[in-house]
């Protein structure tokens, strides 16, 4: 019997993604308790764990230089002081300590980090930004994976494993797990459409669409009793395994898990450096953590936007370019220079840091018809604010959104810096004292491209 070329193309394909895998050290996971409030934070080791896969990562680029997220992991030689891997990360946690709750309580939440066995024992340390912005050690901790209490064998996948787009041995592409949650297994099919539509449209929007073929994407889903995840706020829990919901923080449209653990155990089952949450909903919502996770609601009009945006927050650790929307957080006063590569603070113009798209003669800061925006989106949140306050019909929400992006777009169509790329205030969820880089982007309305400063910090991470 003749087999196709395609065919053997794909074998040949799955061979060698076998071999390289093979070849690659073992997945180490370090589990442990991160507590504490506003003021103070502690570390509790729990667990480590081998993983059932090998290592998915590229052993060449074992270091991260992108000065990216809140915290970093980095795995040291404990005899010479050698960095072996390092990557730089955010947490719920980091979220949830800038919220009033954190003024008042203290919680406790359940992280981990993953990195390639080493063959030696070696010390993890968690390092945080400080008052500098400059990574300084919080916490360290030994590691032998040799030790006999370090979890080696774990049960069946809870779940099947789908190949969605396969580029390449993971070891040389970037690997993105759509998990599903609120799906109910009628429902598996529905899932993996979803999923193939999102991995789909994140390829349509540049840079991923120029770069399409350095990704892998993976899709998994445990089944649920019902379909759909929790809403807290309308009455509405569902158990699933992952434990997404609705109403992080009091947000009515922030979508998490908070269960890290369940997430963890899920996960390993795939080769990943990503995760892409689809939650079975019609609601709009979703929300994205630098290094650990994004969400999206499958069945909402906007969808595709929010797969989108939320990854930019979990690949990119892109900021929200937005203000004038309500979140959960407490505005700090200060005006500390971001990490995040496409907000600023502005203290210094000369210095911009991405001063290299500006074109000469822009003004810094660079005009735009701010008020104007001001009064029109303040209309826009208090419509918003009622339709949700009276649980109206999700439909007219989508409508909303869609008149909100028509009139900006119309608002924004005859400004002289329309395309310019320079310093527009307003971003960070503050509407003085931070920039950003164009009038419109992805990660400020629901527009459907990247401005050029996040498609440059979304292409470092991908080299990475």
């Amino acid at each position: 019997m003749a087999v196709s070329p395609v065919r053997f193309f794909v074998c040949l394909l799955a061979l060698s993604a076998a071999t390289a895998f093979a070849q690659a050290p073992a997945t180490i996971r370090l589990d442990y308790l991160h507590s504490g409030n506003a003021l103070a934070d502690t570390y509790a080791l729990e667990r480590v764990l081998v993983e059932p896969l090998p290592w998915a990562g590229n052993l060449a680029h074992h270091l991260d230089t992108s000065n990216r997220g809140q915290n970093m992991v980095e795995v040291v030689d404990p005899k010479i002081g050698d960095v072996l891997y390092s990557r730089g990360f955010s947490t719920v946690f980091g979220e949830w300590r800038t919220t009033d709750e954190a003024g008042k309580i203290s919680r406790g939440f359940h992280e981990s980090v993953r990195f390639p066995a080493q063959g030696k024992p070696v010390r993890v340390r968690i390092l945080q930004r400080d008052e500098r912005n400059l990574f300084s050690v919080v916490w360290s901790v030994e590691v032998d994976a040799g030790a006999p209490e370090v979890i080696r064998k774990q049960g069946p996948a809870p779940a099947r494993l789908t190949p969605i787009r396969v580029s390449g041995p993971s070891a040389q592409k970037v690997d993105l797990l759509i998990l599903g949650d609120g799906y109910t297994g009628a429902d598996m099919e529905k899932f993996e459409r979803d999923a193939r539509r999102m991995a789909e449209h994140l390829f349509k929007v540049s840079p991923f669409r120029e770069r399409a073929a350095d990704f892998n994407v993976w899709a998994m889903a445990v089944p649920t009793q019902q379909s759909g995840v929790s809403r807290p706020s309308t009455g509405v829990h569902h158990a699933s395994a992952l434990g997404t919901r609705y109403d992080i923080f009091g947000s009515e449209r922030y979508v998490l898990t908070l269960d890290n653990r369940a997430l963890r155990d899920i996960a390993q089952y795939a080769p990943y450096e990503f995760i892409e949450i689809l939650v079975n909903n019609d609601t709009y919502g979703g929300g994205g953590i630098f290094g650990q996770f994004s969400t999206a609601a499958a069945g909402n009009d906007w969808a595709n936007y929010l797969f989108v945006h939320e990854f930019g927050h979990h690949f990119a650790g892109l900021a929200d370019e937005y203000y004038t929307s309500p979140v959960a957080y407490q505005p700090s006063g200060a005006r500390r220079e971001p990490w995040e590569p496409n907000v600023t603070a502005l203290h210094d113009p000369a210095g911009l840091k991405w001063k290299h798209h500006v074109a000469p003669g822009t003004p810094l800061p660079t005009p735009w018809p701010k008020a104007e925006y001001e009064a029109a989106s303040r209309a826009y949140q208090a419509r918003r604010s009622a339709l949700r306050a009276a649980n109206r019909p999700e439909w007219e929400m989508n409508a909303l959104f869609r008149e909100d992006l028509a009139r900006s777009n119309a608002l924004f169509s005859t400004a002289p810096q329309r395309r310019a790329t320079g310093a527009f205030e307003g971003a960070n969820y503050e509407a003085s004292g931070f920039y950003r880089s164009q009038m419109q982007c992805i990660m400020f309305d629901r527009s459907d491209t990247f401005c050029k400063v996040c498609e440059d910090a979304i292409t470092t991470i991908i080299d990475l």
